[in-house]
């Protein structure tokens, strides 16, 4: 059987490569694979999202195996859910910011522990291809539907009271994702001033899709952060795990900005916290920490490594170029775009400023932001610049190939699913990063 599996996920397609059928079969093997039980299952608010669930669901109770359905949700509501309940693993059903034909299921075990395909995806894929579906249980297991909305509000507030904010006025665009249903109850009893872009839930995103990471689909909320003043406007994606930025002069604030902005009352909270940041981050995120007293640590990009790397060395906070951020709560780790955007409000309300004088010294960090390009060889160009540059700065493999000199670096990786080669890089002035990322990729497109 073929099937849409991807390196944090399975996502593709819906009535192709997403199909009933396949659902069915992932809820067999999910409770296969999940020992203990019932499992948390929630979804969005896609069409064909209802139909995956209920296939979803008759595959995890033909094994006998219990369900909690907490119905439509957030992805950070689902992570809370497998917290809060004890349970031993969980899904969402979403295909996060990708458009409407798609969807997809991002899986987890106890504590919110993300499967990859280095973290058990690959075994779940390999049983779902192989056809390894097991008998019906003599038994199936039962549905109790729960519903979390009101403590997993009083989740994100546990970490950021209402009260504490200040009468700001904020642009939110949820995209006619699920933003819609969390943002006015996470709002509540504050005296921010919310001006409300697209927040009813339609899977069909009539305006724009749900991925605030490319700028067309920032159009509508940098138009409205300029037409009421506000102090800044956040963008979040379908499923609400990621947000985004833009200040009060409508500029894009790259989330690895964002990213250091967090990390000074996370440092004061926890001093000498160890914070984590992906290869494709300024260094501004390496001196921030550094100056408040924490450690950084550079690693991979994707959710899962992330969390899980979180997880080895016992950080406390991290964050990606991609908008997620990750934070800590006992001994288990989630991202969430509501907690992200309850914390920048915070420091803005802490600090007395908009966004734009808040974000005044990344100005002097010049990256590139990420440039991709098509190439049949991927792996042969990286061996060649690696080569050509390991003389001129320290080469570090953690993911893909960075090198790193004295006042720059640059990182070329591959991506997981295309042959893409993808450039990101960074220098002391913007005409040195501009030269190095020319030089760079008229190899990479020779």
């Amino acid at each position: 059987m073929a099937a849409p599996f991807k390196a944090y996920d399975v996502r593709g397609i819906w009535g192709e490569d997403v199909t009933e059928e396949l659902a069915y079969h992932l809820g067999q093997v999910f409770a296969g694979y999940i020992e203990g039980g019932p499992i948390v299952v929630a979804h969005d608010m896609r069409p064909s999202s209802d139909l995956l669930r209920d296939e979803f669901i008759r595959g995890v109770t033909s094994r006998g195996k219990d369900v909690v359905n907490i119905g439509l949700a957030s992805t950070d509501m689902m992570y809370f859910a497998v917290i809060h309940l004890n349970a031993p693993g969980g899904v969402m059903i979403t295909a996060s910011h990708n458009p409407a034909q798609y969807n997809g299921f991002k899986f987890v075990r106890e504590k919110a522990i993300p499967l990859g395909l280095e973290s058990g995806l690959a075994e779940i894929e390999r049983r779902v291809r192989a056809g390894e579906f097991p008998p019906p249980a003599d038994k199936p297991g039962q549905v109790q539907a729960l519903e979390l909305l009101d403590e997993f509000i009083s989740f994100m507030h546990g970490f950021v009271k209402p009260e504490e904010l200040a009468p700001l006025k904020v642009v939110i665009d949820t995209g006619n994702g699920m933003g819609g249903m969390i943002i006015p109850p996470l709002f509540a009893g504050s005296k921010v001033e919310i001006v409300p872009l697209f927040f009813e839930l339609d899977g069909s995103f009539p305006n724009h899709e749900a991925n605030p990471l490319v700028e067309e689909n920032r159009v509508d909320l940098v138009k409205k952060v300029l037409e009421t003043g506000a102090d800044l406007g956040i963008g979040l994606d379908g499923d609400t795990d990621r947000a985004f930025f833009v200040d009060d002069k409508g500029e894009y604030c790259s989330a690895d900005f964002i990213l250091a902005l967090m990390a000074r009352p996370i440092l004061e909270a926890h001093p000498g916290a160890k914070i984590i940041y992906d290869v494709r981050c300024s260094d501004y995120v390496r001196d921030t920490v550094a100056r408040y007293g924490g450690s950084a640590h550079m690693g991979k990009v994707g959710h899962a490594y992330a969390k899980n790397f979180m997880r080895e060395i016992g950080a406390e906070f991290g964050g990606e170029v991609s908008g997620h951020y990750y934070f800590r709560y006992k001994d288990a780790y989630f991202d969430s775009g509501n907690l992200t955007a309850l914390i920048v409000l915070k420091v803005l309300s802490e600090k007395g400023e908009k966004l734009s004088e808040a974000m005044a010294e990344s100005r002097n960090y010049h990256i590139s932001g990420e440039i991709n390009s098509t190439v049949s060889d991927p792996d042969g160009i990286m061996a060649r610049i690696k080569e050509r540059y390991a003389d001129r700065g320290r080469v570090v493999e953690i993911d893909g190939v960075s090198v790193i000199g004295d006042n720059w670096w640059f990182n070329i990786r591959k991506s997981n699913t295309e042959p893409l080669l993808r450039l990101n890089c960074e220098a002391d002035t913007r005409e040195h990063m501009e030269r190095l990322r020319d030089e760079l990729l008229a190899q990479i497109r020779a």
